[in-house]
């Protein structure tokens, strides 16, 4: 399929779910909205990933598949000024893709257009209305689990479990993605959004989806959100971590970030203590450690990056790499 991603006023650096389709996507990206960087192009901002021009506005955009909201505002609400994007989206026909908790398929004018364009309105954060509580049972799957945790938000959770996968791959592993939020979801075509769930099947969810690719994978790694001292979103990053009764958590953790992305009045704990926190939790459920750390680096010199990773290393006492940047060979390894 051809994709166009909207990113208004946030790409690169605020704009993951963008940046996730580009990096990981077997999707073409054929343009990138963006109004304050219109003229540019992806490789100009960000490296690594498929490139594509950045441009103003759909009048802009060649012919597409898919157009994706790329980018999820803390709350998730649908800013106004995006409107005239996704009506020229359907009715060109494109199916939309959207990760934010207001769902397109409600807005009238939008169902009204899909409709009339025979084309789909995907809202990513829809879970289906059977979902349960927990049985308990993702312990017992005969799959070994790793979980994506870490200091913040944004931090590199998606990330580091794409890139995991990929490389446990290429290792000749059978290892597959467990997708929680609005961005692996759409890079892997399924999943369950698990920050969109009902409190009490929150771990359901997850061991829902556990439990159905226990069977075709000797390896599940499943996507991190939040943290679990996050003010607004710790309750999602303990669904999971109880949910997923991990085998091994891998702990993720920006470069140079000291407070709360949003919630900058909140300090981030030391790594250290932070990972013994995950591993204090777990264990009443179901006992796990941190094996390894990925650290973001990617707003420093590769110089500053290799010592940055150092000193998270010493700091998690566990080995630690950048994933994007340095691979993952020592995650596995310690896996």
């Amino acid at each position: 399929m051809r994709l166009a991603i909207l990113a208004h006023e946030k790409f690169p650096d605020r704009a993951k779910t963008a940046v996730g389709l580009l990096r990981y996507t077997d999707h073409e990206v054929v343009a990138v909205l963006d109004r304050d960087h219109a003229g540019d192009r992806v490789r100009d901002h960000i490296e690594d990933v498929q490139d594509a021009p950045v441009v103003a506005g759909i009048d802009d955009v060649p012919d597409i598949d898919a157009f994706v909201v790329g980018i999820a505002p803390i709350g998730g609400g649908f800013d106004e000024t995006w409107r005239d994007d996704v009506t020229g989206a359907l009715e060109r026909g494109a199916e939309v893709w959207s990760g934010l908790h207001y769902h397109l398929a409600d807005d009238e004018a939008f169902a009204a257009l899909a409709d009339e364009h025979d084309t789909r309105l995907w809202d990513v954060r829809d879970p289906p209305e059977d979902l349960t509580v927990a049985e308990g049972v993702a312990r017992d799957l005969d799959a070994t689990v790793v979980t994506t945790v870490g200091s913040d938000c944004s931090t590199g959770k998606m990330t580091a479990t794409c890139e995991l996968v990929e490389a446990a791959r290429e290792r000749g592993w059978s290892a597959g993605v467990v997708p929680t939020g609005q961005t692996g979801i759409m890079i892997e075509g399924w999943g369950l959004p698990i920050d969109r769930t009902i409190s009490d099947f929150t771990a359901g969810a997850v061991e829902r989806m556990l439990v159905e690719r226990a069977e075709e994978y000797d390896y599940l790694f499943v996507e991190g959100q939040g943290a679990i001292t996050h003010p607004a979103y710790s309750a999602v990053t303990c669904g999971i971590l109880h949910g997923s009764m991990p085998d091994a958590l891998v702990y993720c953790h920006e470069a140079g970030r000291e407070a709360v992305h949003g919630y900058e009045s909140f300090s981030l704990p030391d790594v250290g203590a932070h990972a013994s926190l995950y591993e204090n939790l777990a264990e009443p459920v179901s006992p796990t450690s941190v094996v390894a750390g990925s650290l973001n680096t990617s707003k420093l010199s590769e110089e500053d990056a290799r010592k940055a990773v150092d000193e998270f290393g010493e700091a998690l006492d566990e080995p630690a790499t950048d994933a994007v940047r340095f691979g993952c060979e020592e995650i596995l390894d310690a896996l």
